[in-house]
């Protein structure tokens, strides 16, 4: 399933963009962002999932799988709304503009979202106020709980919803009516909150579709066991009657790790997914498919089959493989919606039945050219064996930067000795007749010439970065998800760079 014949695009998560409050967000330099890529000949523009983050700021780990981040919603388009005034914005506190401060910046903006919510009702256009009506009503089926979760979890100073009191946490019906009476103002801000992140995202995807762009979304497989998700329908999840995950989402041990992964989002009860013609699962594709034009879905191979561990373990060693609903919840889902643009996310330990249901739904993996050189790959990870069907990426947000990969050094979490890593350096610079120093480029170009019909790399490797602009380390809880890049830092020269390699391989 092609995405847009024979196209590439760029890996950038809208945190990640410049501006002056803190934070990217999705205003003037998101439109000025889309206005690059055009120029640059490119189809796709990739972010990360948009959900409100929690602790660890993880966009991962998020507060509910249909609610936006507040914390990108344009402070410019709020005032050209009439919404906050030239005085505030001016007032508000210098914040790091190379890195996303998220200590700092969350209380502040939070603070100004919280004003102009207070206000909107009567500083709102009646242009403005439809809009808003419209929006709660379309998305209520979601908005009203998500709404209450956030003001609850508020009022109980940011604990997990299972050390809420028993009969807020169980959702007894006579406690929830009393919670929107007391906590009426906050469910308005967050019902409010949400609206401005939908109409911004909509005004910036209109953008995008008018220059010839189309978005790529990511959508999580397990949402977070903190969550307005779980928190609503228990029942879905593999959690007990006090709401805590009786086993938990992870992967095995492996070459990587001795002791596996072990990610702490509660498994799907699949049965009881079934038994309602994956209902959930087709609102949440539906929901993204309003946002995204084309959707990642990242673990696939969850659909096939999930390693469960046990709650109580602190490791992934001990799990056992349970399988996944396979092919009947996109069957179901196609059935609802039509056939839709996905991107299987087929990384590492696959089996057998993860291609199999891959390719029976006809949806692209994904290669990693950095996975492309070690000393035993076989002949799939080769990128002149790489399928049309596919999206090749130089690496995703999980991975170092081009330049930082190859300028590496072993470190604890690496199993590969110095004389190894060296080796494959050498392979990788042999394979692409370069000296490595311009590296990045060497890669880029690689990606473009696969017989891949979709190539994406992130922004970092266009830029040539080292490893102090990568995203995030897998199992690193502090310091991810904060790299964002300065204008001037985007030169001509490499726009002309990437434009021409764009024209010059058919992806344009």
């Amino acid at each position: 399933m092609s995405l847009a014949g024979r196209s590439s695009g760029i890996l950038l998560h809208p945190t990640s963009l410049p501006g002056r409050f803190g934070i990217g967000e999705l205003g003037p330099d998101a439109d000025r962002w889309l206005e690059h890529l055009a120029r640059m000949r490119q189809r796709h523009w990739q972010v990360l999932p948009l959900g409100p983050t929690g602790f660890g700021d993880s966009p991962y780990q998020t507060l509910s799988t249909f609610a936006g981040n507040p914390l990108v919603i344009s402070f410019d388009r709020l005032h050209d709304d009439g919404l906050v005034d030239a005085d505030r914005l001016a007032a508000f506190p210098l914040l790091p503009s190379d890195h996303a401060a998220f200590g700092d910046l969350i209380a502040a903006r939070l603070t100004l979202l919280h004003e102009v919510a207070a206000a909107f009702p009567a500083r709102a256009a009646a242009e403005l106020s439809d809009r808003f009506r419209r929006f709660a009503d379309e998305n209520g089926w979601w908005l009203d709980d998500y709404g209450l979760f956030v003001s609850l979890k508020a009022h109980f100073a940011g604990r997990s919803w299972t050390d809420w009191p028993a009969d807020v946490a169980r959702r007894e019906p006579s406690v929830l009516a009393a919670a929107r009476r007391d906590l009426a103002a906050g469910v308005a801000h967050a019902r409010t909150g949400q609206f401005l992140f939908h109409d911004h995202w909509r005004r910036l995807r209109e953008r995008a579709a008018s220059l010839g762009i189309s978005i790529v979304g990511d959508l999580p497989i397990f949402v977070a066991q903190d969550s307005a998700d779980v928190w609503c329908r228990p029942d879905l999840f593999t959690v007990a009657d006090d709401g805590r995950p009786t086993v938990v989402a992870g992967v095995p041990p492996d070459y990587f790790s001795q002791t596996g992964q072990r990610w702490g989002n509660p498994l799907y009860r699949w049965e009881a997914h079934d038994a309602e013609g994956y209902a959930w699962w087709i609102a949440r594709l539906r929901h993204a498919f309003t946002l995204f034009d084309v959707l990642r879905i990242d673990h696939f191979r969850g659909f096939a089959a999930s390693w469960e561990i046990p709650a109580a373990d602190p490791t992934a060693e001990h799990g056992r493989w349970v399988p996944g609903p396979g092919r009947a919840l996109f069957d179901a889902a196609a059935a609802a919606l039509g056939p839709k643009p996905i991107i299987a996310e087929d990384l590492g330990l696959i089996t057998p039945d993860v291609d199999e249901l891959r390719d029976a739904l006809g949806f692209p993996g994904m290669r990693i050219l950095q996975f492309a050189f070690g000393d035993e790959q076989p002949e799939t990870f080769q990128p002149a064996h790489y399928p049309e069907n596919c999206v090749v990426y130089t690496g995703t947000h999980d991975n170092d930067t081009t330049v930082g990969w190859h300028r590496s050094e072993p470190g604890p979490d690496t199993t590969c000795s110095a004389e190894q890593l060296a080796e494959e350096r050498h392979r990788v610079r042999t394979a692409l007749g370069c000296d490595g120093s311009e590296i990045n480029w060497d890669m880029l170009a690689l990606a473009w010439q696969t017989p891949a019909d979709t190539a994406i790399v992130p922004l970092q490797d266009v830029l040539g970065l080292g490893s102090e602009a990568r995203m995030n380390v897998p199992g690193r809880a502090w310091g991810n998800w904060q790299w964002r890049f300065q204008w001037e830092q985007l030169h001509p020269e490499a726009e002309e760079r990437l434009e021409h390699l764009t024209r010059h391989t058919g992806r344009g």
